[in-house]
């Protein structure tokens, strides 16, 4: 028999008795993983306090718990950084995705045949989440990686996922900070300027992005789709902007890209 204060089975759907299981010192030290980010790789414990809403001594007792079960690590001065086994949770739920094992095989195709860097990326808040990274070494203009989110607005696989949003979807989630990020000479400043690029992209079936993102850099995208026809990611083609002109990209890279999110969608049961 379970013990008396085990449930045998989980509440019914939209029980009230639901919140008797979320188990809120847990939630607080998620919360404070989650406060760590590519821009903000490592905090003080006045910054973990102030971002999760505890006392500094609660802080202080959750930053010294994780670091005691090898999710954080401690610095020199101070500070605190994810520690290594948080890359292990992240990769494992990477290789349980089947858009990520069933990309793998076309994006590696798709890299051998046009010899550049290829991504994959899903929309998360504002931002793309990197999923997969092919790098090309002569790629030096961007720091990405598995696991990187940038600014939606100023990356090729961003504006293809925006352009499959309606236009309140697209309200609810840009904010005059999510142009914020985008630090290229070409790169848009609002939604109004953004609308009309998203128009075309919905007409054309693929986006570019002409240094918006960084200086130096270009991409063509495309989407993927699932079984209901939905755009669930993107791929894209990422070249050095010396080296290929938009004329260029579009016309040598789009087409094998196309080819290969025909083919990820297939495997996925869209059409």
């Amino acid at each position: 028999m379970p013990p008396r204060d085990e449930p045998t089975s989980p509440p019914a759907e939209g029980s009230a008795s639901k919140r008797s299981y979320h188990v809120e010192a847990l939630a607080k030290g998620l919360r404070l993983l989650a406060l760590f980010t590519e821009q903000r790789p490592s905090m003080k414990l006045t910054d973990m306090a102030a971002g999760t809403g505890v006392p500094l001594p609660t802080a202080f007792r959750m930053a010294a718990t994780l670091v005691t079960e090898g999710f954080l690590e401690q610095l020199s001065d101070g500070a605190y950084r994810p520690a290594p086994k948080v890359l292990t949770l992240g990769f494992s739920a990477l290789r349980g995705m089947d858009l990520v094992e069933l990309a793998d095989g076309p994006l590696r195709r798709l890299t051998a045949v046009t010899g550049q860097t290829v991504n994959l990326g899903t929309l998360s808040d504002d931002r793309v989440l990197y999923l997969i990274r092919l790098r090309n070494n002569d790629l030096v203009t961007a720091n990405i990686q598995v696991g990187s989110r940038l600014p939606a607005v100023g990356t090729s696989i961003g504006k293809v996922l925006l352009a499959g949003l309606d236009d309140t979807e697209l309200e609810q989630r840009l904010t005059e900070a999510s142009f914020a990020g985008a630090t290229g000479p070409n790169a848009v400043r609002s939604l109004a300027e953004l609308r009309p690029a998203l128009a075309e992209i919905r007409k054309q079936g693929w986006a570019v992005q002409d240094e918006e993102l960084a200086y130096g850099l270009r991409s063509v995208a495309a989407p993927v789709r699932d079984a209901s026809g939905s755009v669930v990611a993107a791929v894209n083609v990422a070249v050095p902007a010396m080296e290929f002109p938009v004329t260029r990209l579009c016309d040598e890279l789009s087409p094998p890209l196309l080819d290969a999110c025909r083919e990820i969608t297939r495997l996925l049961g869209g059409r």
